[in-house]
């Protein structure tokens, strides 16, 4: 009986960080106060980098084996390859380890753009005059007709996700490509989202080629998926535009939840939208999340558990456990510190190390320091970590409390 032989691994390959300096040329709306045409700045001004990794994209297509390019985005940093080429989409599904049935989300540099792919229904209109460029994703129907992305991105569904990117490097990547760019977050699957190139290089070294660093993400949690298409529309994801501002929007004050804040493994049905299925955001260590706020005491907690080094991340009422005369800072992580310090029982001996994060009280610093955190305290060798939730809330709180979650080993209420 003849058998046949799997195919070989794809080759290590070489990663480099190339970056884009913050002063360069990226483009410009042709029009003011329109997102119909974004124009790309002379050619002699685009920075080489760009030109090199828009080169890739495009030459990778034509080939056997082809690997994304991770860039930089307003949310975290994206895995982009070519959404009209099955050979492309497959490299970023190969790279990330990701499921074959949970699909991408499609980005466009502009509205010019994303109408060669589908209609816009009117539902959108006004959704995208508000929030676009932006972290914003609305779910478009698939024409039966004509249809230009490849199978891959929709993973089989009759709809795609698109959004338009608020980083102007990501909307120039996109159109020196000339063809939209399908774009998970560059992070090995279930791992935290990266808000930063060295994150992407931790997951991803020897998978892909380039990595484009364009600075910290401005967000730091993916975007918010909408689904206009059904009535009532629902937001399939919380993200970095909170339900409450979608409701101020013609046709969408009756906008509701139709999420959950956990894995929907073998629930039987594929994800209308990425984040919905699988268990997302996970660092090596142990998390257990405190849900609103309830102080917690990690000596207990630590009884009997064998841990020797332990990480906290505080949003606002846990007191510190580490003093200031006691704890240095290990490393610091655009925004916030990480000092670590000895937890020591009634007696002064020694419990565990601990690593103390705080992200503070504003949401939408715990939101951009979030994933970051969570990889820190990984990176310094984090036995478990213990995170204090945020309050929930239709804002920017629902996607950190939904993305903990989803990260949680162990909930506590």
């Amino acid at each position: 009986m003849s058998t046949t032989n799997p195919p070989p691994p794809p080759p290590k390959l070489k990663t480099r960080i190339l970056t884009i300096p913050p002063s360069s040329p990226l483009g410009s709306w042709s029009s003011p106060n329109s997102l119909q045409t974004w124009t790309l700045p002379p050619t002699p001004l685009i920075p080489p980098s760009l030109t090199l990794a828009a080169t890739a994209l495009t030459t990778s297509t034509a080939s056997s084996f082809s690997t994304p390019v991770a860039f930089p985005t307003e949310t975290v940093y994206g895995l982009g390859a070519d959404a009209t080429s099955s050979t492309a989409v497959k490299g970023i599904y190969t790279a990330k380890g990701r499921p074959s049935d949970n699909p991408l989300i499609v980005h466009v540099s502009d509205l010019s753009m994303l109408s060669t792919l589908s209609t816009i229904p009117e539902i959108y209109h006004e959704l995208i005059s508000k929030f676009w460029p932006g972290p914003l994703t609305i779910l478009l129907p698939v024409p039966t007709s004509g249809q230009l992305l490849a199978p891959e991105v929709t993973a089989g569904l009759t709809t795609f996700g698109a959004r338009m990117p608020d980083s102007p490097l990501a909307r120039a990547l996109i159109q020196l490509v000339g063809k939209p760019l399908a774009a998970p977050s560059a992070n090995a699957s279930t791992r935290p989202s990266p808000t930063k190139a060295v994150h992407v290089l931790e997951d991803l070294e020897g998978k892909i080629e380039l990595i484009l660093d364009g600075g910290d993400c401005a967000v730091g949690v993916e975007s918010t998926v909408v689904d206009g298409l059904c009535d009532p529309p629902v937001v399939l994801r919380p993200g970095g535009v909170g339900i409450e501002e979608i409701r101020q929007v013609k046709g969408w004050k009756g906008v509701v939840k139709g999420y959950k804040d956990r894995s929907e493994v073998g629930e039987g049905h594929k994800p209308r939208a990425p984040g919905m299925k699988y268990k997302h955001y996970s660092p090596r260590a142990r998390v257990v999340l405190f849900e609103g706020h309830k102080p917690v005491n990690v000596g207990k907690e630590l009884e009997g558990g064998g841990q020797k080094k332990v990480g906290v991340i505080r949003t606002g009422e846990w007191e510190g456990l580490v003093g200031e005369t006691e704890g240095r800072i290990e490393s610091e992580e655009g925004g916030f510190a990480v000092r670590q310090g000895s937890l020591r029982d009634e007696e002064g001996k020694e419990l565990a190390t601990v690593l103390d994060v705080d992200l503070g009280r504003d949401v939408k610093g715990v939101a951009h320091g979030l994933f970051a955190a969570l990889r820190e305290l990984d990176r310094l060798g984090a036995d478990i970590i213990f995170v204090e939730g945020v309050s929930d809330g239709d804002d920017i709180a629902a996607a950190v409390m939904n993305r903990l979650r989803k990260a949680a080993s162990e909930i506590r209420p």
